[in-house]
C-alpha cells in the first residue's frame, strides 16, 4: 500500500463504508450565509456515527486488519479516534485497547468503554501515548492503528471530500480543521484530484499552530507544548505522512484564538441547533470572523460533536 491516500483508495473506502456510516448532508443557514457574505454550507460530521468523522478512517483501517486476520488493535487518542476504533473493532469482533490522556473528556472515554475497549490513561502529550500504544502492540501482537498518520485512515477521511463534490459541484472553497492532519490530507487529496481549482483552507487553534509554523519554516515542526479549548486538535506535530500532503494540496493555513472558537460553538448551537465540540467548530470560527476571505460557495467541515457537558458552562459568555 502507498504511504499516502489516492483517489482510488478513497473511492474504495467510500464503497466499504456504504451502509455503515451516515453520508452527512450539507446544511445551509440563510442567516449565516448572509452574515458571512456568501453561500456557505456546513458538513455536520457531529451527526456521524460515534459523533465525529473519525469512524470513516477507523472503519476503513479496521476492515484491512480483519481481512488480514488480526486479533486486536491498539491506538492512542484524545477521544474521538478512540471511540471510532472501539466501535469498528466491536463490529469486526476485534479486541481494542485505547491509550488516552489523563485530560481526556469523560464523555469520550465513557463512549469508548461502552463499545468494549480497554482504556489506559497516560500523561497529556500525544508523543508519549503513541509510544505506549506501540509498546502494547509489540507486547500483545495487536495491530497499532495511528490516529491520522496512516494511508487507510486518511483514505477513509477523504470520503468527506467525495461527498462534498457530489452534493455541491459548484463549491469553490472547503475549510477544514487540522489536528494531526489526517482529515485535511484525505479531503484535500480527493478534492484536488477531481476539482483542482477548489481552494482548500486548513484551520488550527493559535495554541497549537504546528501546520502554519511548519509551512513558515519550510519543514515539519514539532511544538514543545500546545494549549486550546479544541482538545482534539492539540497534537504537537503533524504526521510524517500528513505533512507533505498538506504542503502539496492545502492552499492556505490559518489560525484562530480560542475566543473565536467558543463564539462559533454558540452560533452553531443557536442558529443551526447543532452541538459541535470546540475542535469541530474551529473551521467555522475562521469563516465567521473572516467572511471577506470567502471565494464563492464555501463548505465548512464540522468535524465532531462530542462535547463534555461539564465544560459547557465554562464557555458561556459573560454578559
Amino acid at each position: 500500500m502507498s504511504d499516502r491516500p489516492t483517489l482510488q483508495s478513497i473511492r474504495e473506502a467510500k464503497h466499504r463504508l456504504q451502509g455503515i456510516i451516515h453520508e452527512t448532508p450539507l446544511i445551509e443557514s440563510r442567516s449565516l450565509s448572509a452574515l458571512m457574505g456568501g453561500p456557505v454550507k456546513f458538513k455536520p460530521e457531529c451527526l456521524q456515527v460515534t459523533g465525529s468523522f473519525k469512524i470513516r478512517g477507523a472503519f476503513n483501517r479496521m476492515a484491512h486488519v480483519a481481512q488480514q486476520g488480526g486479533a486486536g488493535v491498539v491506538t492512542a487518542s484524545s477521544g474521538n479516534h478512540g471511540q471510532a476504533v472501539a466501535w469498528a473493532a466491536r463490529y469486526f469482533g476485534l479486541k481494542a485497547q485505547i491509550v488516552v490522556p489523563t485530560t481526556a473528556p469523560a464523555i469520550k472515554v465513557a463512549a469508548a468503554e461502552a463499545f468494549g475497549a480497554q482504556m489506559e490513561f497516560l500523561g497529556t502529550h500525544s508523543r508519549e501515548r503513541l509510544e505506549r500504544a506501540q509498546q502494547i502492540a509489540d507486547e500483545k501482537g495487536y495491530v497499532f492503528v495511528p490516529p491520522y498518520d496512516d494511508p487507510a485512515i486518511m483514505s477513509g477521511q477523504g470520503t468527506i471530500g467525495l461527498e462534498i463534490l457530489d452534493e455541491w459541484p459548484s463549491v469553490r472553497t472547503v475549510v477544514v480543521p487540522i489536528g494531526g492532519g489526517g482529515l485535511i490530507s484525505g479531503i484535500a487529496t480527493a478534492i484536488k484530484a477531481l476539482s483542482p481549482d477548489v481552494r482548500v483552507v486548513g484551520v488550527e487553534p493559535k495554541g497549537a499552530s504546528k501546520a502554519l509554523l511548519s509551512r513558515q519554516a519550510g519543514k515539519r515542526v514539532e511544538l514543545s507544548h500546545t494549549n486550546s479549548v479544541a482538545d482534539g486538535l492539540i497534537s504537537l506535530a503533524l504526521g510524517t505522512l500528513t505533512y507533505p500532503i498538506i504542503e502539496q494540496h492545502v492552499d492556505e493555513l490559518v489560525t484562530v484564538p480560542d475566543s473565536d472558537i467558543i463564539d462559533a460553538f454558540w452560533l452553531l448551537f443557536t442558529r443551526l441547533k447543532l452541538v459541535v465540540e470546540p475542535s469541530g467548530a474551529t473551521a467555522a470560527a475562521y469563516v465567521l470572523k473572516h467572511r471577506l476571505a470567502l471565494e464563492g460557495p464555501t463548505v465548512v467541515v464540522l468535524s465532531g460533536g462530542n462535547v463534555d457537558p461539564h465544560k459547557i458552562p465554562a464557555m458561556i459568555p459573560v454578559v
